[in-house]
């Protein structure tokens, strides 16, 4: 009995986080996007105030995914990153289109995407570009943003912990594991939690929505 109930909570709270995150999204093509029609990427950058490996691997796997539905052949990170490590890349390279540009050449691509992530409270927004390897212009330009209701991401989190913490124990020990658990639910570990990266992939869905497929 006890097993169900624990599954109808989990179901509950993952039900409240999904439908509470929500997202909207535009881009815009320059005219030499059609000619240029670059098929294969790499992504260079993530700027912003999202900060440590673990979001931002998030936020990139979400942005690959959709790319690879779009047709796009993706550059795998860990090549990105010892190029930037080999060539002694400087991180203010990766954040100009002209550095961009740079990058891409070396890793003989004819466009790279930069991102930008910011986190404000509850509200998430993601800015993408798309840059011409050989001349540094910008080919797209593309802004997604969501946001979602605290209080449900923190009761969602806190009942998940709690309901991981009731698992185990009895007694005053149960009592603790669901009181730790509901904490670190709510808050724990430096990856986004799955409200916020709910907001994120939708975000990015939204950004690339009207991004042209690869030919």
């Amino acid at each position: 009995m006890r097993n169900h109930r624990l599954l109808a909570l989990i179901s509950l709270c993952l039900a409240l986080l999904w439908l509470s995150a929500c997202a909207t999204g535009e881009s815009t093509t320059s005219r030499t996007f059609q000619t240029k029609q670059p098929d294969k990427v790499a992504l260079v950058d993530i700027s912003g105030d999202i900060r440590g490996d673990a979001p931002k691997n998030q936020v990139e796997d979400f942005f690959t995914a959709e790319m690879l539905k779009k047709g796009y052949r993706v550059i795998e990170r860990s090549r990105v990153n010892k190029v930037l490590a080999e060539q002694d890349f400087q991180h203010s390279d990766r954040t100009t289109a002209a550095g961009a540009a740079a990058i891409g050449k070396v890793l003989n691509v004819p466009g790279v995407f930069m991102l930008d992530v910011n986190v404000d409270g509850e509200k998430l927004s993601i800015t993408g570009k798309i840059i011409d390897t050989e001349t540094a212009e910008i080919l797209w330009v593309g802004t997604g943003r969501g946001g979602s209701g605290s209080t449900v991401g923190t009761i969602g989190g806190a009942i998940l912990g709690a309901v991981a913490g009731s698992a185990v124990g009895d007694g005053s020990g149960r009592t603790a594991a669901m009181i730790g658990g509901g904490v670190l639910g709510g808050a724990a570990g430096d990856a986004l939690t799955p409200q916020t990266a709910r907001v994120a992939q939708r975000a990015v869905q939204e950004m690339v929505k009207e991004l042209p497929p690869a030919q």
